[in-house]
């Protein structure tokens, strides 16, 4: 089994990667491989809601969203880890996972986790964000023991964090169970029955 860990900081080796690599570690132990994306400084530019996906198979700006796509489509679970903007992810992981989302097929029952790094506060806000991508997608979310959130200015304050630590122990030991607990399932009767979306707004 393996599971891609998705780092939106800007700083790679940060608080926000020292959160995902305790889920990560964690993760490994039971057995399951990890990689770790780093998005960095990347120019990653938003969906333009061209739809062009539908008919590529792919997204139409070429760049990390469709060299991650593959790998998320071969995961068995994602972990999403963001620092707090403004009360918001940043701004970069908002356009690939917009796009990395809209442009992929089905991803369900592949476990998802959102990660989230802060001085103080907003973190609560970004960890409802994140996971909206999960709850659309038909993917069940991993959680730990409090919200997956650390706290701190640098990597070194976010080791202090003793409970900030735990739940990320917690959350990856988690992950891993869930994780295999659907694998068996899925080996033994396959993903549940998909239906067709039924598309409405509120005027018809």
């Amino acid at each position: 089994m393996k599971t891609l860990l998705i780092n939106g900081s800007p700083h790679q080796n940060g608080c926000t990667f020292t959160a995902l690599n305790l889920v990560a570690e964690e993760l490994e132990k039971a057995g399951i491989e990890t990689e770790m994306i780093q998005l960095g400084t990347k120019d990653i530019r938003g969906c333009i809601g061209c739809r062009k996906c539908a008919t590529l198979g792919h997204c139409i700006f070429n760049d990390i969203v469709n060299e991650v796509a593959p790998k998320l489509m071969e995961a068995d679970g994602v972990v999403i880890g963001s620092p707090v903007y403004f009360a918001g992810m940043n701004g970069t992981l908002a356009s690939f996972l917009t796009r990395l989302f809209y442009s992929t097929g089905d991803k369900r029952m592949k476990v998802g986790a959102a990660v989230v790094s802060s001085r103080r506060a907003g973190s609560v806000q970004t960890f409802n964000e994140i996971n909206s991508y999960f709850t659309i997608s038909q993917m069940p979310i991993a959680s730990s023991r409090y919200w997956n959130e650390v706290h701190g200015y640098t990597k070194e304050d976010v080791m202090k964090d003793e409970e900030g630590v735990q739940t990320m122990r917690i959350l990856g030991r988690n992950m891993a169970f869930l994780m295999k607990a659907i694998g068996l399932q899925k080996e033994r009767e396959g993903l549940p029955v998909s239906e067709e979306p039924i598309h409405t707004h509120f005027i018809r």
